[in-house]
């Protein structure tokens, strides 16, 4: 072979273990006369992922599990802490909730019996209709005492009662009229809207045509027996008037003196304004 030579003429040293790595391959190549290695096969295909997973696994029933149990005095220190007390105290209740839950309770006990769902349920269904309508007329304003009863008996008046002016009106021969003819209810009522003229002429009260009774009754000074006097007097009025109480000559009487004494304060008493 002529290889050291040819390496000994090789101008570079480094290009010298390439070529001698070469030359020494062709020649074992010729001389033995080997075939040429076959080409790589293809690798195996891979199973999908979803093939395996959707494959159960069998269960494990050989192996022996071990039993572990926790230990006894680290479960009494946990059932110590409150954190882990997990019971909830019943409510205690006051005697005034034991005493409506009782009644609710014999309320519901009532409403399942028989006599209600056939008798009871219906009356009660009856008196929500008649509170419904109460409520509608009284909303409409109409006059309930004239569809389900009696009006109340209008004394005659020589002016309309709903339009008078006490400014306007004859008391004095009214009163005397009235008295003559045994109307003490009469009576009364102009006797108290005399007092109101006296105590308006008095500057005590606003007099107008529209307010009540109690709202004079608020103007009058706090302090002082004209509110006392003229408050038990208001109340004698309505009992009369309002509530149709038919009087005796002797209660009369007694009215008319304390109508009498408060007209005499008043006439003792300076004028003022109302405030």
């Amino acid at each position: 072979m002529k290889t050291p030579r040819l390496l000994a003429l090789l101008p570079l040293p480094w290009l010298r273990p390439a070529v001698l790595a070469g030359a020494l391959l062709a020649a074992s190549a010729s001389v033995v006369g080997a075939p040429a290695p076959p080409a790589a096969r293809p690798p195996a295909p891979v199973p999908a992922l979803a093939d395996t997973a959707t494959r159960p696994l069998p269960a494990d029933r050989a192996t022996a599990l071990p039993t572990r149990r926790p230990d006894a005095a680290r479960l009494q220190e946990l059932r110590g802490q409150r954190e882990f007390d997990y019971a909830e105290a019943a409510p205690r209740l006051s005697a005034w909730d034991l005493f409506w839950a009782r009644l609710w309770q014999r309320v519901q006990d009532w409403l399942q019996q028989r006599s209600y769902t056939h008798f009871w349920r219906w009356v009660f269904y009856a008196l929500f209709v008649a509170a419904g309508v109460f409520v509608v007329l009284k909303l409409l304003q109409v006059d309930l005492t004239g569809v389900f009863g009696r009006g109340p008996r209008r004394a005659p008046l020589a002016y309309e009662a709903a339009a008078e002016n006490i400014h306007e009106v004859d008391f004095t021969a009214r009163l005397a009229e009235a008295e003559a003819t045994g109307n003490f209810r009469l009576a009364v009522r102009l006797g108290y809207l005399q007092l109101l003229k006296q105590l308006a002429d008095g500057g005590f009260i606003d007099w107008q045509p529209n307010k009540t009774n109690h709202a004079y009754l608020a103007e009058l000074p706090a302090q002082g027996p004209l509110r006392t006097d003229f408050r038990e007097i208001t109340r004698q009025f309505e009992y009369v008037w309002y509530g149709e109480l038919g009087l005796t000559a002797g209660q009369y009487a007694h009215v008319r003196t304390g109508h009498r004494a408060l007209a005499g304060q008043l006439a003792g008493a300076p004028a003022r304004r109302p405030a």
